[in-house]
């Protein structure tokens, strides 16, 4: 059985290492074991692990401390997975019969677009769009499409929330159509909420776990924590489902490496979790005002709403090239690597990740912004910049 090429991942993993610019990041700065660890009572006990296998479920630990974020849940509501991927493979494998239907957020992380395709018979898309009025501009859900890409049959709906590429987190009530939405098909709901707890504001939006009873939540410790490298995810689900999904990740990867399980486990301890997300809201505001700098310079090139959460912003662009020539010739041209919005489901928009080193990002942003002086001095048509733009890639060049 074939399934569709995941574009996103499988360019990013041919050319992440081979450009001087990886602008395509989409978590924090990634912390290292000995931050994580200082503090802890007995810090040599990591070293003297045995390399043995580890719960195939995590630890009761890792387990309990991962159910405190979320109200209401217990150990018992957790299944512990190879980051949030694998957490999304087994939790749509296990529901999913040809068939059925998912009804699948767009602009995303396509995994579970193609996922849904192979799983089930059809992944029905839905979107977010840009909505402006009053003087401010948000993501919103487009009710309309929604309202299609639900039908009897569809099984499962899948919401990304914050989003990514957007950062955008739904309201309440977009919440509260969703949930009727299911509710009336007897659907499941798989939220997947890795970006949960990098908003800028420091407050965590909302969880759909709790909303209704057929609810999944996916989450890890890649994006808001910092911590990619360690591969731990997890699954929020009824007891019984955990069980089921539990059964089909016996033909993955089986369980968490041990080492990952230990250090997840001191990373979602109530305390340390608190620490770890102050980390991450003092990076992502202090990094978004200068990356905004440079997007307003370029004035009517760009088309910006700022992020609620996520070290990820999306910005749609009015240039003379399409999204696959622009990601080309940017790597090929300029050594700089972004995603574009075909990797999304969007159009030509491209999504710059601003949660590593800011000076570092500018760099590459500066060949970006020199690429597009290029284009404006083609034959196709000149797109004005502001004297703003000029004055800040002279300051990004000097500090280069």
């Amino acid at each position: 059985m074939r399934i569709d090429r995941f574009q996103m991942e499988r360019e990013q993993s041919l050319y992440e290492n081979d450009v001087d610019y990886n602008l395509s990041e989409s978590g924090v700065l990634p912390i290292s074991i000995n931050e994580l660890i200082e503090g802890v009572a007995d810090p040599d006990e990591i070293l003297s692990l045995d390399l043995k296998y580890a719960p195939s479920n995590g630890s009761p630990q890792l387990r309990e401390h991962v159910a405190t974020f979320y109200e209401g849940a217990t150990a018992d509501n957790v299944l512990a997975s190879n980051g949030s991927s694998e957490a999304n493979f087994v939790s749509m494998w296990a529901l999913l019969e040809k068939g059925d239907r998912v009804a699948c957020m767009v602009p995303n992380y396509m995994q579970t677009w193609g996922l849904g395709r192979h799983f089930g018979s059809a992944s029905d898309t839905y979107r977010l769009v840009e909505l402006r009025e009053g003087g401010r501009a948000r993501w919103a859900l487009d009710i309309a499409s929604f309202e299609r890409a639900v039908t009897r049959k569809t099984r499962l709906i899948v919401v990304t929330n914050p989003n990514n590429p957007t950062g955008a987190v739904l309201t309440e009530e977009e919440m509260d159509i969703i949930v009727r939405a299911a509710r009336r098909v007897n659907a499941w709901i798989l939220s997947d909420e890795v970006y949960r707890g990098a908003e800028l504001s420091g407050s965590l939006s909302p969880t759909f776990w709790n909303r209704y009873d057929k609810v999944l939540v996916v989450s890890g410790l890649s994006k808001a924590f910092g911590m990619p490298g360690l591969r731990l995810g997890w699954i929020i689900a009824p007891p019984a489902t955990v069980q089921k999904i539990w059964s089909y990740q016996d033909y993955t990867t089986l369980t968490p490496n041990v080492l990952s399980d230990k250090l997840a486990t001191i990373a979602m301890e109530p305390g340390k979790r608190k620490q770890l997300l102050a980390r991450t809201h003092s990076i992502l505001n202090r990094n978004l005002p200068r990356l905004e700098e440079w997007i307003r310079g370029y004035g009517e090139i760009f088309s910006y709403i700022r992020p609620v959460a996520g070290a990820i912003t999306t910005v749609r662009y009015s240039l003379p090239i399409t999204p696959r020539s622009l990601f080309n010739r940017l790597r090929l041209e300029r050594s700089v690597l972004l995603t574009v919005g075909p990797h999304h489901g969007l159009g030509r928009y491209i999504r710059i990740g601003y949660g590593y080193d800011l000076d570092r990002t500018l760099e590459g942003l500066t060949r970006v912004g020199e690429f597009i002086e290029e284009l404006q001095r083609g034959p196709a048509r000149k797109v004005k910049t502001t004297r703003a733009a000029a004055a800040h890639r002279t300051g990004v060049r000097a500090q280069a």
